[in-house]
C-alpha cells in the first residue's frame, strides 16, 4: 500500500503543481507511477470544477465561467500539456527530417506552428467548456481531466520512445497493468455520463491519429508527445460532451 501512495503521489508532482510533499527514497520510476495519471487528473478536475461552480453562483456567463475554469486548468499544470502540445506542433511541420523535427522539439522557444496551435487547441477547449458551463453539467469537468490521462498511458505502453534519455524513454517500464489500471480509473466516471460512451470514442480516435503521426514523423513518442496526447484527448471528449449538452 506504501508503494501505490507513493506512485500516486509521484504522479501528483509531476502533473501537476499543487504542492504535494516530498517523496521518500526510494523514488518509485515513474513508469510504475504511470496507473496514478487520471488520480493526477481528478485533483485538476475538481479545482476547474470548483472554480466553474463560483463563477456560475456569483451569476457570471457561461463562456465566462468556462475560461476561468480553463484558467485553473491551465495554473493548476503548469502548463505542463500545453507546452507538449506546442512542441509537437513546432517540430513536426517545421522540420524536413525527424533528427531535426527532434531537435526542434528541445527547443524552449515557441515558433509559429506552436502558436497556432495553441491559439486554437485553448480556443476549443475553452468552446467545450463553455458549453458543459451552459448545461451545467459540472461532473464532465471532473470526468473529462480524469479520462484525458489515460492518453499518455496508452501512448507511453503502445509506442516505443523516441530517444533513448527522457520523460518518454520511461515509457518501457509500463506494463498491461497499469494501462488497464489507468482505463478503468479514467472510463468508469465517463460511463457515467449521458453521451460519455460516444465521447470516449471520440477521445480514442484523436489520440490512434496522433500516434500514427507520432510514429511517421519522429518514430514514437516523446514527453512532448504525451503531453499532446492529453491535449487531444481532452478536447475530443470535452467537444463530444459540450455538443449534448
Amino acid at each position: 500500500m506504501r508503494q501505490r501512495l507513493a506512485e500516486a503521489q509521484l504522479a501528483v508532482i509531476l502533473l501537476t503543481r499543487v504542492p504535494f510533499g516530498r517523496l521518500r527514497d526510494p523514488v518509485p520510476p515513474l513508469g510504475a507511477a504511470a496507473w496514478a495519471f487520471p488520480l493526477a487528473g481528478l485533483l485538476v478536475g475538481l479545482i476547474a470544477c470548483a472554480v466553474m461552480a463560483a463563477a456560475l453562483a456569483l451569476g457570471l456567463s457561461a463562456p465566462v465561467a468556462g475560461g476561468l475554469a480553463l484558467g485553473a486548468q491551465v495554473m493548476a499544470t503548469g502548463a505542463l500539456h500545453e507546452d507538449g502540445l506546442a512542441d509537437i506542433c513546432d517540430g513536426f511541420w517545421g522540420g524536413a527530417s525527424r533528427e531535426r523535427r527532434l531537435e526542434i522539439m528541445r527547443d524552449s522557444r515557441i515558433g509559429s506552428y506552436g502558436t497556432v496551435g495553441l491559439i486554437l487547441t485553448l480556443g476549443l477547449r475553452w468552446l467545450g467548456l463553455a458549453a458543459i458551463a451552459e448545461a451545467q453539467a459540472l461532473a464532465a469537468v471532473i470526468a473529462v481531466a480524469v479520462a484525458s490521462r489515460v492518453a499518455p498511458v496508452a501512448l507511453m505502453a503502445g509506442l516505443p520512445p523516441a530517444r533513448v534519455e527522457g520523460l518518454g524513454a520511461q515509457g518501457r517500464a509500463v506494463g498491461t497493468a497499469s494501462v488497464l489500471v489507468a482505463a478503468l480509473i479514467g472510463v468508469l466516471p465517463l460511463l457515467l455520463l449521458p453521451q460519455g460512451g460516444a465521447a470516449l470514442v471520440a477521445a480514442a480516435l484523436a489520440v490512434a491519429v496522433l500516434a500514427l503521426v507520432a510514429r511517421r514523423k519522429i518514430g514514437g513518442q516523446t514527453g512532448d508527445v504525451l503531453g499532446a496526447g492529453q491535449q487531444a484527448s481532452e478536447i475530443a471528449l470535452l467537444l463530444a460532451l459540450g455538443a449534448y449538452a
